[in-house]
This record gives structure tokens, C-alpha cells and sequence, in this order.
């Protein structure tokens, strides 16, 4: 089965910097979308970034200009840089992607367990 796994997050101050990797595992043939959502207690996932298979990005509005979504095709892996971080950017990060596994077979969507941020002085 296929299997996402996050790695990155920490404790870090206002104002400081972040890179969270998201590699991807098992039976895949092909991944277009890969993204990254939030989450904080009590709260829905919000969409944070996507980037297609040949580096097109989406950016949710507050995030524009501080996080930068990157990925590797020949690792089937994404990162997320954030920098400038601010105490409302804390949150469980997961990794999202929609992945093909064989020829012929449907899209499916997968998630990753999340890693946390914390962003406090």
C-alpha cells in the first residue's frame, strides 16, 4: 500500500524558518497533485499549498510569499519551506497526494499522519 510520511517539524520562534519533507512509498505509478494542509484542535484542515507534477503552485493567501511548496519527482517526495513564521502558523502539517498506482487504475487520494509545528517565543 502506499504510504506518506512527514518529517521537519519542530519547535521554532516568531519570525523563524521551517522545511518539511513529505516521501512517498510503495506501489506508484504515478502522482500528479501533491499538497500540504493544516490543522490545528478543533479545527478543519485548511489548505496551505499544492504543486502539480511539472511545478505548477497554489497557495493559500496567507501563505503567499513566506512558504514555498517544492517537490522531487525522482524521490516522490515534497517539501514545504516556511519562513517567517508567525504563532498562528501552528499547527499539524499533512502531506496530501493523489496517486495512481498502476496502469489503468483509478486516482486515489492519500494522507499523511502530520508532524507538528509549533511556532512560539
Amino acid at each position: 500500500q502506499v504510504q506518506l510520511v512527514e518529517s521537519g517539524g519542530g519547535l521554532v520562534q516568531p519570525g523563524g524558518s521551517l522545511r518539511l519533507s513529505c516521501a512517498a512509498s510503495g506501489s506508484i505509478f504515478s502522482i500528479d497533485p501533491m499538497a500540504w494542509y493544516r490543522q490545528t484542535p478543533g479545527k478543519q484542515r485548511e489548505f496551505v499549498a499544492s504543486i502539480d507534477s511539472v511545478g505548477g503552485t497554489d497557495y493559500a493567501d496567507s501563505m503567499k510569499g513566506r512558504f514555498t511548496i517544492s517537490r522531487d519527482n525522482t524521490k516522490n517526495t515534497v517539501f514545504l519551506q516556511m519562513n517567517s513564521l508567525k504563532p498562528e502558523d501552528t499547527a499539524v502539517y499533512y502531506c496530501y497526494a493523489t496517486i495512481k498506482r498502476a496502469p489503468g487504475w483509478n486516482w486515489s487520494t492519500y494522507w499523511g499522519q502530520g508532524t507538528q509545528v509549533t511556532v512560539s517565543s
